[in-house]
């Protein structure tokens, strides 16, 4: 979900020369193709983020900015996430760690807190460690924005395990009359 974003010629820019993008928008990799056409290390791809042609083990890193927020944002609830996205994002995060190389990191950068997202991420079958970090200027009327970042093969602290495993409980029966 690169959108038009200037972040993969930024990373280039600062040395990261072998950078892949994708987008679900045709119209939108055509135009980044024709913008950074003088950068020959920048691919672009069309491709769903729910089922990534890429090769097992392809990645050293993958970097998400707001791409799986995409997935919550007719979510009325986010104690309360809907059976669909839930299974949406499980099936996304499964498709970037298919991808990732042993040892290799997968970044998601987003406004979700970590109450919220971390569920998601800590699931022992994505194979990978989870930590995280705020971020912001400091300002007191400022978004604070969070760091995720998860490193494949290596475990998940058991706190993130129980975390993961609330998530997929079913809900309580409904109290009696």
């Amino acid at each position: 979900g690169c959108g038009n974003s200037a972040l993969s010629h930024d990373l280039h820019e600062l040395g990261y020369t072998d950078v892949t993008s994708i987008d679900f928008s045709p119209a939108c990799i055509a135009a980044m193709r024709a913008r950074y056409a003088h950068c020959p290390g920048l691919r672009w791809a069309v491709m769903d983020i729910r089922a990534l042609a890429f090769p097992d083990a392809s990645f050293d890193v993958v970097l998400e900015k707001g791409t799986l927020d995409v997935l919550m944002v007719e979510e009325t609830d986010p104690w309360d996430v809907s059976p669909q996205a839930a299974a949406a994002m499980r099936r996304v995060l499964a498709e970037v760690s298919r991808v990732l190389r042993p040892g290799g990191c997968f970044i998601s950068i987003t406004f979700a807190q970590p109450h919220f997202r971390k569920p998601h991420y800590a699931q022992e079958a994505f194979g990978w460690s989870l930590r995280h970090a705020a971020c912001g200027d400091g300002d007191a009327g400022a978004f604070h924005y969070f760091l995720y970042v998860m490193r494949k093969g290596q475990p998940l602290d058991p706190r993130d395990v129980a975390l993961g495993r609330r998530l997929h409980q079913p809900p309580p029966p409904p109290a009696p009359p």
